[in-house]
This record gives structure tokens, C-alpha cells and sequence, in this order.
């Protein structure tokens, strides 16, 4: 739920890489304003043009032998140069949405393992909990307007303070009620500190800390893949991810995908 420290080179040539003599170009976070004299944004575009025609031959490309956007200079973790659609080339949305994709991420390993841990734990008989997909119709202790009151109202205040700190980093660094606590991050998205890295590991040396954050990005875009294709499953069995191994594993040659597909 969310740039690293590499981002802010590459945001930055990109922010200052207009062929103009100079450019003014308002923010998307706000009304400050990217200003780049005459020397300085030449010496990025050039900056920039050489990292798209030179890629560092060992950086790992989404398609091999492609020459990656100017933008992605392999800087940002998770990046191997994919953005057919441009949508990265403004500074700006360069910085949304690496921050948009670091949240959905999260969001999607942790709805993953709502999806997958609880079936599997009923599954075997440890628990005797709804189907992820049904889980919206049973009773709870209030009824479900109530209920998307109040997730609005405390998902809303997190992400009110998350957008703040997109705007003025560290500006949330502080607990409000406990003025004590403190996050020790400093990048935005990156929170650190005794609730979001109680292990330590997004401390150390640049490239240990990339290599972190490069994992949970390839996690958590498998975690998007995973949920969508749960609830296409279910869409099309009937059942869910783990009812359709174990069937698959009782008989592999009949409980396939095509299955699904096949008049009955």
C-alpha cells in the first residue's frame, strides 16, 4: 500500500530532457512547476538518448534484443524496459504510477492469500470459512452499507496520508497519536520502519535494497495474475482455485481447462 531512491534520477532526466532551450511544464502533484535552463536539459536529453541506445547489454529486457524508452533506464526496480503505450515518458506519470502499481501489488499478494490460504486451510478441514468469491453475502455484525462506510472512511485516511506524502515527502513521517513513533523511510512508497519493515531488509547497501524491491514487484504482478485468474476460475467452474487443483490432481486427464470450455 508504496519511489525509490534510483527513481529520482531517472523521474529527473526524464523531467528535463525537452529538445527546448527551456520549458516550463506544471506538476501533477501540485501547483510547483519543472523548469530546466538551456544547458541542463541538454545535458539529460543527451543523457537520455545514450541510455536508450546503450542499455547495459546484461540488463534483463522483456523482450530480448528490443532497445528499451528513454525513460526506463533501468533505474526503477521491477523496470525491464516495458511501456509500448508511453505511458511513463511524462515525468509525472512516471512517478504515479510506479507509486500506482507498488499499492496494487501489495493489494493483490495480500487479496492472494486471502484468496488461497483460507480455501486451502477448509480444504483439509483446519477451518470452515466462505468462499472468497461468496464472502460478500454472509451476515456479518452489521449490514453491508454500514459496512462500506466504514472501510471508506479508514482506507480513505490512509490514503489521504499516503497522498501527502507523494506531495511532500516525509511530511506523514509521524504518528499522529503516538508522536513517538516514527517511520524511518525516506523514499515515498518505502515507509520502513517497526510496522512496514520490522526485519530490517529494506536497509543496506543500493543494490541490496533494489534487489528487495525488484522482488516484491515480480511477486506482486504475479499476485495480480493469480487473483485475476481466480476469479475467472470461478467464473467458469463454478468452484475455486484450490477445489480445481485438487480435482485436477484426482483426475489429470479429464479435470482441465478445457473442461471448462466443453458442452456437458
Amino acid at each position: 500500500m508504496a519511489a525509490s531512491a534510483c527513481a529520482t534520477s531517472a523521474i529527473a532526466a526524464v523531467a528535463f530532457s525537452s529538445p527546448s532551450s527551456s520549458s516550463t511544464k506544471t506538476s501533477f502533484f501540485g501547483s510547483r512547476k519543472f523548469r530546466g535552463g538551456g544547458r541542463s536539459a541538454t545535458r539529460s536529453s543527451s543523457r537520455s538518448a545514450a541510455v536508450c541506445a546503450a542499455a547495459d547489454p546484461e540488463r534483463p529486457i522483456w523482450f530480448p534484443g528490443s532497445t528499451p524508452p528513454a525513460w526506463l533506464d533501468g533505474s526503477l526496480p521491477g523496470d525491464f524496459g516495458f511501456d509500448p503505450l508511453g505511458l511513463g515518458s511524462d515525468p509525472d506519470s512516471l512517478k504515479w504510477n510506479q507509486q500506482a502499481e507498488i499499492v496494487h501489488c501489495r493489494w493483490a499478494m495480500l487479496g492472494a492469500a486471502g484468496i488461497f490460504i483460507p480455501e486451502f486451510l477448509t480444504k483439509i478441514g483446519i477451518l470452515n470459512t466462505p468462499s472468497w468469491y461468496s464472502a460478500g453475502e454472509q451476515e456479518y455484525f452489521t449490514d453491508t452499507t454500514t459496512l462500506f462506510i466504514i472501510e471508506l472512511f479508514f482506507i480513505g485516511w490512509a490514503e489521504g496520508r499516503r497522498w501527502a506524502d507523494i506531495i511532500k515527502p516525509g511530511s506523514v513521517n509521524t504518528d499522529p497519536i503516538f508522536p513517538n513513533n516514527k517511520l524511518t523511510g525516506t523514499d515515498v512508497g518505502y515507509p520502513g520502519g517497526l510496522w512496514f519493515d520490522p526485519l530490517g531488509w529494506g536497509s543496506g547497501s543500493p543494490e541490496k535494497v533494489k534487489e528487495i524491491r525488484t522482488k516484491e514487484i515480480k511477486n506482486g504482478r504475479l499476485a495480480m495474475l493469480a487473483v485475476i485468474g481466480a476469479w475467472f476460475q470461478h467464473i467458469y467452474t463454478g468452484t475455486g482455485p484450490i477445489d480445481n487443483l485438487f480435482a485436477h490432481l484426482a483426475d489429470p486427464g479429464h479435470a482441465t481447462i478445457f473442461a471448462a470450455f466443453t458442452p456437458k
